[in-house]
C-alpha cells in the first residue's frame, strides 16, 4: 500500500468569526462544533489509517506552540512542523513541502489539506482518497471536490471535463463566480466546489511547478 504523508495547512489571518477567530488565534484551532478544534480533527481524519504517515503541518511561527499543543492533546506525532516566513497562500506551501519530502523520497505521495475544514464523513472522505491513489501511478495531480447543493458565490470552483469513471479529468479552475455565473453552473451540473485538498506525488508536483 502507498504510505501518503498527510501535509496540514495551519496558517490563517483570523479575519473570519471574530472573536472567536481572531488574529493570534485563526478559526481552525478554535473548538467551534465539538471538543476537538478544526485542526485537530483534521489531523485525526488524516491519521490511524494505514495508508497514512504522521502528518506534516505547515504553520507560522506565531501558531507552532499552538500546533504542538493540539497535536499532542489528540496523541498524534506530527512528522515535522514546517515553519513559513510569512503567509503565501498554498502553492508556496505546497512547494516547500514537496522540497522538503523530495530529499527523502521522490516517489513519495503528499496529501495537502486545510485545517479549518468540517467534514462529517471520515469513512468516506478516506474512501475517496484510496480512489485518488489510482490515478497518481499515471503521474496525475488528483483534485477533491464538493458537489454543490446551491449556487454559492463565496466558493471557488471545478469544471469537469466529461462525466463518469473513479476520477474525471479536469478543465478549469474557476474563481468565485457572481450570483447570476454560480446558478448557471450549478444547472449544468458539471461542476463542483473546489475542496482545497489534493493529492500527488512529490516529483509530480515538483515537475508541475517546473512548467
Amino acid at each position: 500500500m502507498t504510505k501518503i504523508t498527510p501535509v496540514i495547512l495551519c496558517g490563517g489571518s483570523g479575519t473570519r468569526l471574530w472573536p472567536v477567530s481572531r488574529k493570534s488565534f485563526p478559526k481552525q484551532f478554535a473548538s467551534l462544533l465539538e471538543e476537538e478544534s478544526l485542526f485537530q480533527k483534521t489531523a485525526m481524519r488524516l491519521s490511524g489509517a494505514a495508508c497514512f504517515d504522521k502528518p506534516i503541518a505547515v504553520t507560522n511561527s506565531d501558531f507552532r506552540f499552538i500546533v504542538t499543543e493540539q497535536l499532542a492533546a489528540v496523541g498524534i506525532d506530527p512528522g515535522a512542523i514546517l515553519i513559513e516566513p510569512e503567509g503565501r497562500n498554498t502553492a508556496p506551501a505546497v512547494l516547500a513541502t514537496a522540497l522538503y519530502l523530495h530529499a527523502k523520497d521522490p516517489d513519495a505521495a503528499m496529501l495537502v489539506a486545510p485545517a479549518d475544514h468540517e467534514v462529517a464523513d471520515t469513512a468516506a472522505f478516506r474512501a475517496a482518497v484510496e480512489t485518488g491513489l489510482k490515478a497518481l501511478e499515471a503521474g496525475k495531480l488528483v483534485l477533491f471536490g464538493i458537489r454543490p447543493d446551491r449556487p454559492e458565490t463565496g466558493y471557488g470552483y471545478l469544471e469537469l471535463d466529461g462525466t463518469g469513471g473513479d476520477t474525471v479529468p479536469l478543465k478549469r479552475f474557476v474563481e468565485k463566480p457572481d450570483a447570476a455565473t454560480a446558478a448557471e453552473m450549478l444547472a449544468s451540473g458539471g461542476f463542483l466546489w473546489n475542496a482545497g485538498i489534493f493529492l500527488f506525488r512529490v516529483k509530480d508536483i515538483l515537475a508541475a511547478f517546473d512548467t
